[in-house]
């Protein structure tokens, strides 16, 4: 079956994010937390001690089948994360009373860009950058 997900680098957080993630939106990992230790080693490049804990691939299912995909992304293979302002993950829940639960629990240590409000093409919608550096758009049709 076709599907979307959001695949997220993170620079040796990924865990904490996932976690966090995870408490958020009150479901479960799609699989165990894949860690680089796990797989098998590259030819040529060999694993830093320090790299085998962290996270090779998590999935968590969040909101209408769409899955949040992410990963490590060590300096140590060559990966240098820019947090970026080029991507949202855009949410939108079936009712007010979910859309304003899940803003403020992704705002806590972050910061709201706009806060929730009703907006002219009819939905509740705001935006905001989490304490991890992602950026969430919420807009909700129901009209209370």
């Amino acid at each position: 079956m076709a599907r979307v997900s959001t695949y997220l680098n993170f620079p040796r957080t990924t865990e904490a994010a996932f976690l966090f993630y995870k408490s958020v939106f009150g479901t479960e990992f799609a699989a165990p937390i894949a860690r680089f230790g796990d797989g098998p080693a590259c030819e040529g490049q060999p694993l830093a001690e320090a790299d085998r804990n962290l996270v090779m691939h998590v999935a968590l299912p969040i909101l209408g089948g769409h899955v949040l995909m992410g990963t490590d992304a060590p300096e140590s293979m060559g990966f240098t994360v820019t947090p970026g302002n080029n991507m949202y993950i855009n949410l939108e829940p079936d009712t007010r009373a979910e859309t304003d639960r899940l803003f403020a629990a992704l705002a806590a240590g972050g910061k709201v860009e706009m806060a929730l409000q009703e907006m002219f093409w009819g939905g509740y919608f705001g935006s905001l950058v989490d304490r991890f550096g992602i950026r969430w758009m919420f807009n909700c049709e129901q009209k209370s």
